[in-house]
């Protein structure tokens, strides 16, 4: 019972609970602000935690913490942090800055960093349902609208469906190893000289409910209306924490216990990886609204991180964790240019809306081209590497199918992306924009720096990556 271990998880919790009980006894117009700012204070806490923590299992093999866990859970932090400061200002335009909010956030990630060290089927579930149940609140949190009920709403039934599934598949692993523990299972399977056809089942279940989280084909049906109709402080986060959570669940899961099985599930994750990258690319095509475009980006990016996943290598697994620190980045700062678009105190979401930016805030028009060139995947720009990356991965596990389609995917995605920059540049202007907020200016700017700058940071993020990876596929 190395509770050092779990050091970070207790600490967010431990101040999650103090800082609802301070929410409660403050007054109502200053309670949402501190509790926000408390809440960061403990996310960055937390990261320095995580940075310091040694490594190990504890509670009798149920949690784990290495290379891979602190580098998954870093990024966690850090796009909790994000969100918490879009929603300082932007909670308070939509009348929903309560001191609830940074408390779920603070939960939900406490969730997520739980699944990022699980390494027995209850722990996975445990942290999956905890993120998830704070996450269902979150996107209904606008109870005036219509839409973010609906958002909380769709995403609390179908969620609920994909746990159930993933549930079922752990009962069925579970019934045919006799262990809840990874390695166990590993032990179980290694004993036996062939596979059951139920523990197939269980597996392929398993990583239906994951891919439900990653939001990957054909699990994606909830992601544009849950991204639409939810407040975009909390679209930000949905697009980045939670995905970073269930994709460390899906490696510890594939490489754990079933990575001596990569040549029975490594078609399937090929064929999500193919499947989310066209379906991102195509449906992307025809949206007017920019969180539901943004939405099916989010699918095509989970498309491309799997590709390296698909790849079952230690350099596919590295591919994939620089891809998803590129997305954090440019994925982050594209929310809060979204979020910092308002004409006369109102939030507008269409692309159009984005037309003439160029003329009337430059910065914030710049910003965007950043994060829009970034995400097709021009040099020298953070999704360049990213990119480079997976394909490479791709291309030395020869996986040629996979990379023709992510080509071709690529392609297509570029017209969306660099349509957003015609708009703002190119076409008259409608009206101007409100001006922006400084938290709004603070998040685009700093991930503006890192997403031009990346190059110079990628050394230290590539070697952090590859001890990560060479953790899970040693």
């Amino acid at each position: 019972m190395n509770w050092n271990l779990a050091l970070p998880e207790i600490l967010l919790s431990a101040s999650g609970l103090l800082i609802l009980l301070f929410g409660l006894v403050q007054k109502k117009e200053q309670s949402a602000f501190i509790c926000t700012m408390l809440t960061i204070a403990s996310f960055i806490a937390c990261i320095f935690l995580v940075g310091t923590s040694s490594d190990g299992v504890a509670y009798n093999g149920a949690f784990i913490n290495d290379s891979f866990a602190k580098f998954i859970k870093i990024l966690i932090l850090i796009a909790a942090i994000f969100t918490l400061i879009l929603a300082t200002e932007f909670n308070g335009f939509e009348k929903i800055d309560k001191f609830e909010f940074p408390v779920l956030i603070l939960f939900s990630t406490v969730g997520a960093l739980i699944m990022a060290s699980a390494e027995n089927l209850i722990t996975l579930f445990v942290g999956l349902e905890l993120s998830s149940l704070a996450l269902y609140i979150l996107c209904a949190f606008a109870r005036d609208s219509i839409l973010s009920a609906e958002s909380g709403l769709k995403y609390f039934v179908l969620g609920s469906l994909a746990s159930g599934i993933l549930l079922y598949g752990a009962s069925l692993v579970y019934g045919y190893t006799g262990t809840l523990d990874y390695r166990g299972i590993k032990s179980a399977l290694l004993a036996t000289s062939q596979i059951y056809p139920g523990l197939i089942i269980g597996i392929v279940f398993i990583l239906i409910g994951l891919s439900f989280k990653l939001s990957a084909v054909p699990f994606h049906m909830w992601t544009p209306d849950v991204y639409q109709g939810a407040p975009t402080s909390v679209t930000t986060y949905l697009a980045s924490a939670p995905k970073f959570a269930a994709f460390a669940l899906l490696l510890r899961v594939i490489s754990g216990p079933f990575g001596h099985t990569y040549y029975q599930w490594q078609l399937l994750i090929e064929i999500i990886s193919i499947a989310s990258i066209l379906v991102g690319a195509i449906a992307a095509i025809a949206q007017t609204n920019i969180k539901r475009l943004m939405a099916y980006s989010s699918i095509g990016h989970m498309g491309f991180a799997l590709m390296g996943v698909a790849a079952a290598t230690p350099l596919g697994l590295r591919g994939s964790l620089i891809y998803l620190t590129a997305y954090l980045f440019m994925n982050a700062g594209a929310f809060a240019v979204i979020a910092a678009l308002r004409r006369k105190g109102h939030a507008v979401e269409s692309i159009y809306d984005f037309a003439g930016m160029a003329q009337k805030n430059k910065s914030l028009a710049l910003a965007m081209a950043i994060f829009m060139f970034s995400m097709v995947g021009v040099p020298p720009l953070a999704g360049f590497f990213g990119k480079f990356m997976v394909f490479y991965a791709a291309l030395s596990a020869h996986l040629y199918t996979l990379v023709i389609f992510a080509l071709i995917g690529s392609i297509i995605t570029a017209f969306y992306y660099l349509r957003i920059i015609k708009i703002m540049y190119f076409d008259p202007s409608i009206e101007g924009i409100d001006t922006v907020p400084s938290s709004y200016s603070f998040i685009s700017l700093v991930t503006g720096i890192v997403t031009v700058a990346f190059i110079l940071v990628l050394g230290p993020i590539t070697m952090a990556a590859q001890s990560a990876a060479s953790v899970l596929f040693n």
